[in-house]
């Protein structure tokens, strides 16, 4: 990849200060944050729960501006995102920090430690750099991800005008706790996003995650009013959100609330962080969920983290007839013609289909 981002930095440096974004001043000196669904409010020389959004003397400023911690380019079905441009590659990056405390995480070592007081590494960057190295790794997107993009907003916003300007697509890949005045902001900047559902029970966000369910099923919704391409994933977690009658519920808002052509990426759990006491998720646990999915009337269902390849193509809603077939993070193989079924001419739903 081109410099000057060419691996990830982990090494500590001073932690530089930039202005925040969406926040208010309270009359006792207190900042009351606006970016994400906590609404931290923040005494000075205090942080919020992400960690890397600070009160300076009653102003919020952001740590992650310019420290990129993770950088790659990535199959954009890794994100995963099956309908949007497939077959292309986006680059991808994220910062330290992350507005959860998922017990599960995958990334942990990115998204938690600012939560933990500890050092905020990575290498420095500015937007203008990440936009340029974007179009010199011929991605045909920008994907904001890794970590939680909500926390690093002002970078953000800033690199996805300027891949914008370079005719480069803007993706983003989050837990979908942001704020609707973030929504809002970000409104004419995002072309596509992968939010995460991950559970349909409130006391599941709360205890395992550290959040509430309201929120992202409120954001899913106006995710799709603001015209985003729109894909959704669940890690199907055994003993906590596996049951027949949850991942039924969850279908029938997808279908109800998003509409049938949301893609449903059922993803497998695998111990980690601090959730290492529970088995991975059985297979025939994701097969159940993938028909509870198909029977609720979702017409791409698909799973991952797993080998499955009967599952994770894509079948015309028409004829039936196999049309993206998937290995390991890419496209295999498309039998599409300009987004249309090759068989019976059916449309099926996306962006930039073959």
């Amino acid at each position: 990849m081109p410099p000057p981002l060419q691996r990830r930095q982990r090494q500590a440096r001073k932690v530089a200060m930039h202005p925040a974004a969406l926040w208010k001043a309270l009359p006792d000196g207190r900042v009351s944050c606006r970016l994400c669904s906590h609404f931290c409010r923040i005494a000075p020389g205090r942080r919020g729960l992400c960690g890397v959004r600070e009160n300076r003397d009653g102003a919020l400023f952001t740590l992650v501006h310019d420290r990129v911690a993770a950088v790659n380019l990535d199959p954009v079905e890794k994100k995963p995102l099956y309908h949007f441009l497939p077959g292309t590659t986006t680059f991808s990056f994220g910062t330290m920090g992350c507005n959860l405390s998922c017990a599960f995480c995958q990334n942990a070592g990115l998204s938690q430690p600012p939560r933990q007081g500890k050092a905020i590494a990575g290498e420095t960057v500015d937007p203008a750099g990440l936009a340029a190295a974007a179009k010199r790794s011929g991605a045909a997107s920008v994907s904001y991800t890794y970590s939680e993009p909500t926390v690093f907003y002002e970078l953000m916003a800033e690199t996805a005008e300027l891949a914008q300007a370079k005719g480069l697509k803007n993706i983003m890949v989050s837990n979908g706790f942001m704020s609707r005045a973030c929504l809002d902001a970000l409104a004419g900047r995002i072309d596509a996003a992968n939010i995460d559902l991950k559970a349909m029970r409130d006391d599941f966000y709360h205890r395992v995650c550290g959040a509430r369910l309201r929120p992202v099923l409120q954001n899913l919704v106006t995710i799709r009013k603001l015209g985003w391409w729109l894909e959704v994933t669940t890690l199907i977690i055994p003993g906590l959100n596996d049951t027949p009658e949850e991942l039924r519920e969850l279908a029938d808002f997808l279908v109800k609330e998003l509409g049938p052509d949301t893609p449903w990426h059922i993803s497998r759990f695998h111990p980690d962080f601090a959730m290492r006491d529970r088995p991975p998720t059985p297979t025939r646990t994701l097969a159940l969920a993938w028909d509870i999915g198909r029977e609720a009337g979702l017409r791409y269902v698909y799973v991952g983290n797993v080998h499955d390849a009967a599952r994770s193509t894509t079948y015309c809603p028409g004829c039936g007839e196999r049309l993206m077939e998937r290995q390991g993070m890419g496209l295999a193989a498309a039998r599409t013609v300009d987004g249309h079924c090759g068989a019976c001419g059916a449309a099926i739903a996306g962006v930039g289909l073959p």
